[in-house]
């Protein structure tokens, strides 16, 4: 079957008619299409919906706000996530580039997604084949495309280099998503016409505007993507004076977070015990954690391609030793500051440069600064104080941190200090990371802090660790879940 079009476009949507054939079944059969819909998984989405809480609906919408964005006669091509491999036989879980899933909404590998002023959405499908069936199981084609994906026109893949070419032809600009360009039209000659007349551009500086402001079903997603990370970290955290271990950690918050229904985690978590929490980005999580020692733990997880990152740092033993009680304070009183200065009209920017003087001010009162200059500081901490949170965990990267905030957007606060062993400081402070993550929905009138169920008040973590850490059997989770929801 070469193409189907079963939907009416709009007036603005001029095409020819592709006629097709399909055969129709007249019992009640559930057809796998190689991802979850409202058929064969009725537990996770209602009808008319492609993904949890997200309607076919909006998805349309989202084409015609990125169609009203495109310059006329401009065409965005946006591939499907290539598959990585481990070995030369088995593949990494798959994750669908974000573009590419806002978009279509489809979660599959190997098709390409076009989308013009006089085609509308044009998607080109993979064709399954019986020995990859066997192997991988169904994907979804050309029907799926058409009928779940609501596409306005659908072809093979096979079709590509046959029909593209004169979609190409009629326009004057190609956008695309540099990220997953493939040969399969890269390789086309009127694209690399475009791309000699410098006509060729990366499609993002328009999708990263449009996922920047969550809709109110992209914000429910959100909220329970945190939600999740919440309730896993805290029982992490009880977890942790009986396994003061990163691994064990490590393996406790990513089991927590699936069990609660997150498809994966946002990135390997970071465990850092000690010393190893100066490292920002430590991903070994091989190491015991020494009595006495903090432990900073950043993780996130996945719900439905919407990302969840959150951080809290707390001694596994219970009890916060003076000098870490100090660092973790100014953290403490520099998060909740910068937390309140998130509104609409306010930057990234701004908030991090008010977070720098808090720093740097406080660090200096403790001793831990002595010179007037900025470098000791940025050793110190050489982050922003947050960044754009979505459907990837630095998301819309190419908006800017000067950006000012409008309701709909959630961000990260993210305040921390870093102190190597081999600092040349007060020997007291020497091996000591803390940060303290939230997430933070903008709103008309200021902020809503999504992660505000996880503790991070000194007595607060002490009494839980304390009180709360022995015995934890499932009904002590529950209540403590149910408690802290």
């Amino acid at each position: 079957m070469q193409g189907v079009v079963l939907r009416k476009l709009p007036r603005a949507f001029a095409y020819k008619q592709v006629l097709g054939f399909r055969s129709y079944c007249t019992e009640n059969v559930v057809v796998d299409i190689g991802q979850p819909t409202s058929a064969s998984h009725p537990q996770l989405l209602k009808d008319g919906e492609i993904t949890p809480h997200i309607s076919s609906e909006e998805y349309i919408l989202r084409r015609k706000k990125l169609l009203e964005l495109l310059p006329e006669k401009s065409l965005a091509i946006i591939a499907a996530a290539p598959v990585k491999m481990m070995t030369d036989v088995v593949p990494y879980t798959y994750r669908q580039d974000a573009d590419y899933s806002y978009i279509t909404g489809c979660q599959q590998p190997g098709g390409v997604a076009v989308l013009g002023h006089d085609c509308g959405l044009c998607m080109f499908m993979p064709e399954a084949k019986p020995y990859d069936v066997t192997w991988q199981g169904q994907i979804a084609g050309v029907d799926a495309a058409l009928d779940t994906f609501k596409a306005d026109k659908a072809y093979p893949m096979r079709k590509l280099r046959e029909i593209l070419p004169d979609m190409i032809g009629g326009s004057s600009k190609l956008f695309h998503n540099v990220q997953t360009a493939t040969p399969a039209y890269m390789e086309l000659e009127a694209v690399k016409k475009l791309v000699y007349c410098s006509n060729v551009r990366d499609l993002s500086v328009y999708t990263h505007q449009l996922r920047l402001i969550k809709s109110s079903s992209e914000l429910q997603l959100m909220k329970e993507s945190a939600s999740i990370a919440c309730q896993a970290l805290l029982l992490t955290m009880l977890h942790s004076k009986t396994y003061p271990f990163e691994n064990m950690l490590a393996a406790k918050v990513e089991y927590e977070c699936k069990m609660r229904g997150a498809q994966r985690m946002g990135f390997n978590p970071v465990v850092g015990g000690g010393p190893n929490a100066s490292v920002i980005h430590y991903a070994r999580n091989d190491q015991k954690i020494k009595h006495g020692d903090l432990v900073l733990m950043d993780v996130g997880c996945e719900l439905h391609g919407y990302a969840s990152d959150l951080t809290r740092a707390w001694p596994p033993c219970g009890r916060f030793s003076s000098a870490q009680e100090e660092l973790y304070e100014l953290i403490l009183e520099t998060s909740k500051r910068c937390v309140e200065l998130c509104k609409p009209g306010v930057s990234i920017r701004q908030i991090h440069n008010h977070s720098v003087e808090m720093l740097q001010k406080g660090l200096k009162e403790i001793g831990i600064l002595r010179g007037a200059g900025s470098s000791s500081y940025h050793k110190l901490n050489p982050t922003s104080i947050g960044h754009y949170l979505g459907m990837d965990i630095h998301d819309c990267s190419t908006v800017s941190l000067d950006c000012p905030l409008k309701p709909g957007v959630v961000i990260t606060i993210e305040p921390g200090v870093y102190i190597p062993s081999s600092f040349d400081g007060p020997e007291r402070y020497r091996g000591i990371g803390v940060r303290i993550e939230d997430e933070v929905l903008i709103t008309e009138t200021g902020y809503e802090v999504l992660t505000a169920s996880i503790p991070k008040e000194v007595k607060q973590i002490e009494s839980l660790l304390n009180n709360f850490s022995h015995g934890m059997g499932m009904d002590a989770q529950n209540n403590l879940r149910a408690t802290s929801s």
